[in-house]
C-alpha cells in the first residue's frame, strides 16, 4: 500500500476509534458485547483483513504498517481489537503461511470480509506455556482424521466459524503435533459458555470440546508433524501486534491521566503541579516512548527477515509489562476516583493485566529471548 493510501487508512481508523468506539466503551463493558454499528463500521473499513493478503481481499499490510494501525486501534477498549485481531493474527496467519491454495481460497476472503470469524485452538488445561505437551489427538481413520480432546481459553470461540485446531498425530513432543481446519458445525465439536474474566469484557474466550470430530484429510494444514512450527510462526507475528496494542492502550491511559492531573484540584492547586505526580506522568511517558520505538523496530526487523524471534518476544514482554505500570500509575494519579467503576483507568487497569499472560506469558518471553541468545 502506498504511503498516501496508508495515511488515509490511519486517519479513517483514528476517527472511527475516537468518534464511535471510545464513546461506547461503557456500553461494551455493561453488555459484554461490541455494538453492531461498530462491528459493521469495522467490517466496511476492511479491519477484519488488514493483515491478510490483498489477493484474498485483505489490505495486505506489512507488519510495520500493521503495528502503526494497531497503535490507533489499541487506543480504545481491547475488545474492539479482539473482534478481528485473531482472524488477522494467529488464526489467519496459520492459513497465510501454511494453508493449501484450496484452504486459502475457501477461507481467507471470508475472514478478510468479516463474513466469518476464526479462532486459534492451541491452549489446553495442562498445555499452556508449553504447548508441546498438548494431549488432544487426531488419529487417521479411512480418508480423514478423528479429533478428540479439549481446549481452554480460546479467544473468539463463542463466535468462531472456523478453528485452527492443534492435535497430536504422532509421538510425544512438538514433532508429533499437526494443525487442522475444523468448521464450527462439525459433529462432535462443542463450545462452552463464555468465560467470566477479570477484564476485557466484550472479548470472549471459552473452552472447546472435541468428541470424535471427523474431518477430511484435506483439513490438515501443512504436513503432519509441522503444527508446533506453524503455531510458533503465527505467535511471533501476533506478539508484535499485541505489543502494539499495549502501546495504543498505554497512550490512552496516559492521555486520561494527564487530562485529570490538569483538571483536578487539591488544596487549592492542580494535582498536576505537584512534582511527585509529575514524576508518575514522566515515567509513563518515557516507558511509552521506549515501547513504541521497540515495536516499530521489531516490526521492521520481522519484515526484513532479520529477526522473527527475539524481537517479537522482547517487544511483547516489555510492552505488556509497560502498559501494566502505566495503568497502575494512572490509578494512582486519579487516587480514590481511580478505584471506582465507571472511570476508564479502573477498567483499563483490569484490561491490561491479561496482556502479560496470553500469547506467551512474560516468563515464556524471557525464556525465548535468553535461549535464543545463548544458542547464538
Amino acid at each position: 500500500m502506498d504511503s498516501a493510501d496508508f495515511a488515509a487508512v490511519l486517519d479513517a481508523v483514528r476517527t472511527l476509534v475516537r468518534d464511535q468506539v471510545v464513546p461506547r466503551e461503557d456500553e461494551i463493558e455493561e453488555t459484554d458485547a461490541i455494538p453492531e454499528p461498530v462491528r459493521a463500521a469495522a467490517r466496511a473499513m476492511g479491519l477484519f483483513g488488514y493483515a491478510l493478503p490483498e489477493e484474498y481481499g485483505g489490505l495486505g499490510l506489512t507488519l510495520g504498517e500493521e503495528v502503526r494501525l494497531v497503535f490507533e486501534i489499541g487506543y480504545a477498549s481491547p475488545a474492539f481489537r479482539s473482534m478481528f485481531g485473531t482472524s488477522n493474527g494467529i488464526a489467519g496467519q496459520v492459513l497465510v503461511h501454511a494453508g493449501t491454495d484450496e484452504q486459502k481460497d475457501a477461507w481467507l476472503p471470508r475472514l478478510a470480509s468479516g463474513e466469518v470469524v476464526g479462532a486459534f485452538a492451541l491452549t489446553e488445561a495442562e498445555a499452556g506455556s508449553d504447548p508441546s505437551t498438548l494431549t488432544t489427538t487426531a488419529r487417521r481413520e479411512g480418508d480423514g482424521y478423528v479429533l478428540d480432546g479439549a481446549k481452554r481459553f480460546i479467544t473468539n470461540a463463542p463466535e468462531a466459524d472456523v478453528l485452527m485446531v492443534f492435535a497430536r498425530t504422532g509421538g510425544a513432543g512438538g514433532r508429533g503435533i499437526s494443525t487442522f481446519l475444523v468448521e464450527r458445525d462439525a459433529p462432535g465439536l462443542r463450545v462452552g459458555p463464555p468465560d467470566a474474566k477479570m477484564g476485557q469484557r466484550g472479548a470472549h474466550t471459552a473452552e472447546v470440546f472435541l468428541d470424535g470430530v471427523r474431518v477430511p484429510a484435506a483439513a490438515l494444514i501443512g504436513a503432519e508433524g509441522s503444527g508446533l512450527r506453524t503455531a510458533m510462526s503465527s505467535l511471533a507475528h501476533g506478539r508484535v501486534s499485541i505489543a502494539a496494542v499495549c502501546v495504543g492502550l498505554a497512550q490512552r491511559i496516559l492521555d486520561e491521566t494527564v487530562a485529570y492531573a490538569r483538571e483536578r484540584s487539591q488544596g487549592g492547586a492542580r494535582i498536576g503541579d505537584h512534582q511527585l505526580v509529575q514524576g508518575l506522568i514522566a515515567d509513563s511517558q518515557a516507558e511509552l516512548y521506549a515501547g513504541r520505538a521497540m515495536v516499530l523496530e521489531a516490526a521492521r526487523a520481522y519484515d526484513a527477515g532479520e529477526d522473527t524471534r527475539i524481537g517479537p518476544s522482547s517487544a511483547k514482554y516489555f510492552c505488556s509489562e509497560m502498559v501494566g505500570r502505566v495503568a497502575d500509575r494512572g490509578v494512582q494519579v486519579f487516587g480514590g476516583m481511580g478505584y471506582m467503576r465507571g472511570v476508564p483507568v479502573e477498567r483499563f487497569y483490569r484490561d491490561a493485566r491479561l496482556f502479560r499472560i496470553y500469547e506467551g506469558t512474560s516468563q515464556i518471553q524471557q525464556l525465548v529471548i535468553a535461549r535464543a541468545l545463548l544458542r547464538d
